[in-house]
């Protein structure tokens, strides 16, 4: 990584930082003094008084509601680190593997991975998954990402949290020597210990009120018994006058960007990495469809697209099942997609990521599986005789029909997937979704004989047109017309539902795929904000 020899370096100082949430101040007044290349500042304070609402002001993720935040660097030099107090890392990737991903997508070399490995003494774990690294592997992993951009100046939210006393002097001594190669380290802490490896520190008193600020030798002639400790507890001590209103944030990271191809390429190679190596998606992923298409061909008789014997009512079911199968398949692909990882995209969000090709891997990994899921589907129930012996164009429009009904659910999955916060409200939304598709489909009761406030929902269901779309290419009309009293009782109830060309069905299939698409990539774009740091000099 040879960063020693690098010698820009970038100058960070604050002053009167003032900022409210709620209406209420949270920081109020807060002036950092100025913190240079090399050197390691230490942000101190209590549970609560603003420590990581501070240092998301300081890097750019937050704007102030007042005051002012100085950055000078050397044209080039200003390259950005943030470091979330989670470890955000996709756990299912062994260690080596996400860090050469991670570095892909900010667009350096993946080379470096070993160096920095070897540095922050991962080498040893560097072919285990994450998910079986212990804590201080894991933060120290958070750190390794940041990095391999190679940044001038690095903010890192409470690293020593969770960790035992040795881990965490092994840690900040590693960020006191990282500073030493001409970085600018600014961290959060609620440990004492960590304070004395710090070139500076800042406490931050409770309310988000300016505390006393020095180095370690001016802090310890302060300090009431002359130690550290001593002098935390005075200025932890919370204020009884004051009210601190606390909030949830969101933490992620920043850092140059590559362009949107190389971008996808790699999001849709981690994509792939990601299912092969989690074996219960991926088996749920392909074997889902397969019991879905065992269950169609067991549920139905063969034969009711005779057009000697047809049966119009199993004929129209037999549609319907297809249109939400495709629509089942691609919702349930979808649904677990983005919240899963959602704290994943928003660290790289605010360091590289573009949505665009962000969602556009999605469709790429997940699309050739729902193809291959619809096609099979069709292949089976018409070796099955389950579907009409007909031409070749008429097969090819079913599977038109299925594939972009698949890929409109999967857009609302994805859309869905933006809006939710965990896989298990996913879970719950799943039945959600998929009763007004059934309900408002017109295939239990048409679109012309339900009442209007329904007609009105079903403009909105995919399934709808899906379905009429499919009855329109497999001829139901005129199927029904050689079906006696049953088929000309059907062609009144459904008036001319089916009388549409399939192409208008796949014209609004396709406008609902690319509509949920904008909507995932806008809910995305407010979730997911992009860090926007002003510069003054």
């Amino acid at each position: 990584m040879a960063m020693a020899g690098d010698c820009t370096g970038v100058e960070l100082s604050a002053s009167g930082v003032t900022l409210r949430l709620a209406g209420a101040p949270v920081l109020t007044g807060i002036t950092v003094p100025a913190v240079g290349p090399g050197q390691l500042l230490g942000i101190a304070g209590g549970s609560g008084a603003g420590k990581t609402l501070l240092l998301e002001v300081l890097a750019g993720l937050r704007m102030p509601d007042s005051g002012r935040v100085v950055v000078q660097a050397p044209p080039g030099a200003l390259r950005y680190g943030f470091v979330p107090q989670d470890d955000i890392v996709h756990r299912a990737l062994p260690l080596r593997t996400a860090l050469e991903y991670a570095a892909r997508l900010r667009g350096t070399d993946p080379g470096d991975v070993p160096l920095v490995l070897e540095e922050l003494g991962l080498i040893g774990v560097a072919g285990q998954p994450v998910r079986t690294l212990s804590g201080g592997q894991r933060k120290r992993a958070s750190i390794a990402i940041e990095l391999l951009s190679r940044p001038r100046l690095l903010f890192l939210d409470e690293p020593t949290s969770g960790l035992d006393p040795l881990a965490g002097a092994q840690l900040t001594e590693y960020l006191k020597r990282l500073a030493a190669t001409g970085v600018t380290v600014l961290f959060t802490t609620h440990t004492p210990a960590d304070l004395h490896r710090c070139d500076r520190v800042l406490f931050i008193a409770p309310n988000g009120r300016p505390g006393t600020s020095g180095t370690p030798a001016e802090l310890l002639a302060a300090s009431p018994d002359g130690t550290l400790e001593a002098l935390y507890e005075v200025e932890t001590e919370p204020d009884p006058q004051q009210k601190h209103i606390s909030s949830e944030l969101e933490r992620s990271a920043f850092s140059p960007a590559t362009g949107r191809l190389r971008q996808w390429a790699v999001l849709t190679g981690r994509d792939l990495r990601l299912l092969r190596h989690d074996r219960l998606t991926a088996a749920i992923t392909i074997g889902s469809p397969l019991i879905i298409i065992a269950m169609f061909a067991l549920l139905f008789r063969p034969g009711v697209f005779d057009p000697d014997h047809p049966s119009p009512a199993a004929s129209a079911m037999v549609l319907f099942w297809i249109a939400f199968g495709a629509f089942f398949f691609g919702l349930a692909y979808g649904l677990p997609q983005i919240c899963g990882e959602l704290a994943v995209l928003r660290r790289e969000r605010r360091t590289v990521l573009r949505l665009g090709p962000y969602l556009l891997a999605k469709l790429t990994v997940l699309g050739p599986v729902l193809l291959l899921a619809d096609a099979l589907l069709l292949v089976v129930l018409r070796a099955l005789d389950r579907l009409p012996a007909a031409a070749v164009s008429v097969h090819l429009s079913l599977f038109v029909t299925t594939a972009l009904a698949s890929f409109a659910a999967l857009a609302l999955g994805l859309c869905c997937s933006a809006l939710v916060s965990e896989p298990s409200q996913a879970a719950l939304v799943l039945p959600l979704l998929c009763f007004p598709q059934v309900l408002f489909s017109g295939a239990f009761v048409p679109v012309p004989r339900m009442a209007d406030g329904g007609r009105w929902i079903s403009v909105a269901m995919t399934n709808r047109w899906a379905f009429e779309a499919l009855g329109s290419g497999a001829g139901l009309e005129t199927l029904w017309r050689h079906g006696g009293a049953e088929g000309r009782a059907l062609l009144a109830s459904y008036a001319d539902s089916f009388g549409r060309p399939a192409w208008f069905g796949w014209a609004v299939l396709g406008g609902c795929a690319v509509g949920l698409l904008v909507i995932a990539w806008l809910v995305l774009r407010h979730r997911c904000p992009t860090a926007h740091h002003r510069l003054s000099t």
